[in-house]
């Protein structure tokens, strides 16, 4: 069934899909927007107890998607001893950067340089470092937040493929996450340089930031940005894009800067705000 659904992945029409998820997804008009929300609260079991609104507050199903949720609902550990979960999901790989490369699924790796979108040189500051692969699914809540405090430096929009980043996905196709459409922010703070890399997936709507930036979704080239001296400093915590449908978060850390939890493993749940690592600067 897995093999079935790549081929058919390949096949796909897949940009011209999500455009079209898209603007369905955009609607206001009441009676598709509410239809569009239940079938799939009822679908993927979405618990709208947590969210500050309910079905018929929302402006559409993307307001909805990427709804936020209740104060308190989520908290936050204690970010001078811990990097935080930056989303709700399912690690997908853990574990160190070894000659420059990230383990997507058994057997399978990908260039840092690549997900980055930047010279070998460049990635060559993560290499021996920590890597963490979190999977959001359709139920999750679709907000990201920075795992530790930092600075924005840069960023880098790559255009790309739209796979699905699902499990049997992730094991069936080559450098998933590096030839999917991504953003890779980059920041600086006491936890060193780090990188925080927000993939789409099939059907994806949109990545967007809190910050303003230049890049557009579905792009046809890459759009690199310098955030350098434009202040847009961060607390740990804090939300700093969001997905519009389908998606992944990948975190990158120098070497000597983290260590992962021990129970830390593929499919292991997550929750925002939770501790992920402990910090070693």
């Amino acid at each position: 069934m897995s093999a079935a659904f790549i081929a058919l992945q390949h096949l796909l029409p897949q940009h011209a899909l999500s455009r079209l998820a898209g603007r369905l997804a955009g609607s206001e008009t009441p009676w598709l927007r509410d239809a569009l929300i239940r079938r799939f609260v009822a679908a993927y079991g979405v618990d709208l107890g947590e969210a500050a609104r309910g079905i018929g507050e929302f402006r559409s199903f993307n307001d909805f998607f990427t709804r936020e949720l209740k104060p308190g609902a989520r908290a936050l550990a204690d970010a001078a001893e811990f990097i935080l979960s930056p989303a709700d999901g399912a690690v997908s790989q853990v574990g160190p950067v070894s000659s420059g490369r990230i383990i997507q699924a058994k057997g399978r790796d990908y260039a840092v340089a690549e997900i980055l979108g930047c010279s070998a040189a460049e990635a060559a500051r993560f290499e021996g470092g920590s890597f963490i692969t979190i999977y959001l699914s359709p139920k999750d809540y679709h907000r990201v937040h920075m795992p530790a405090a930092g600075r924005l430096a840069k960023t880098s929009y790559i255009p790309g493929d739209l796979f699905s980043v699902n499990t049997a996905t992730a094991a069936g196709v080559e450098r998933l996450f590096a030839r999917n459409e991504r953003l890779a922010c980059r920041f600086d703070g006491p936890d060193g340089h780090f990188a925080s890399i927000m993939v789409g997936a099939m059907i994806v709507a949109g990545i967007d930031t809190v910050w303003p930036n230049r890049f557009r979704t579905h792009a046809a080239a890459p759009v690199h940005e310098d955030f350098a001296g434009a202040g847009h400093a961060f607390s740990a915590g804090e939300e700093m894009g969001r997905f519009h449908l389908g998606s992944t978060v990948v975190l990158l850390f120098e070497p000597g800067r983290v260590a992962w939890r021990d129970d830390l493993a593929p499919a292991t749940p997550l929750r925002m705000g939770e501790a992920i690592a402990r910090r070693l600067a």
